[in-house]
């Protein structure tokens, strides 16, 4: 699924007020971690991620590789936080924009 910037732009106002559900660790991306994030996803399809430190410089790279693993869409990178969007495939919770 590939989504507009409009769409973008939607679900980057819906993700403002979430707080992130997985953090990044000095460990980076393991297993456990893609476990969690594919079940967040399927959980709330709009979720934060929050980068530590100590994978700071890395996060551009973890972040291609998370949504890759999870099938999600980057919403938004903005400092430490990423933003991934995947719609779940029975029940979504956000109706997104036409184009």
């Amino acid at each position: 699924m590939t989504l507009t910037n409009k769409q973008k732009s939607f679900l980057s106002g819906k993700a403002h007020h979430l707080k992130p559900v997985v953090m990044v660790g000095h460990k980076g991306l393991t297993e456990s971690l893609t476990k969690e994030i594919d079940a967040n996803l399927t959980a709330h399809e709009l979720i934060k991620i929050k980068f530590n430190e100590s994978v700071a410089d890395d996060r551009h790279s973890i972040s291609e590789t998370i949504a890759a693993e999870a099938g999600a869409e980057i919403i938004a990178l903005r400092g430490h936080i990423l933003s991934l969007f995947r719609a779940h495939p029975e029940k979504p919770k956000y109706q997104l924009p036409k184009s």
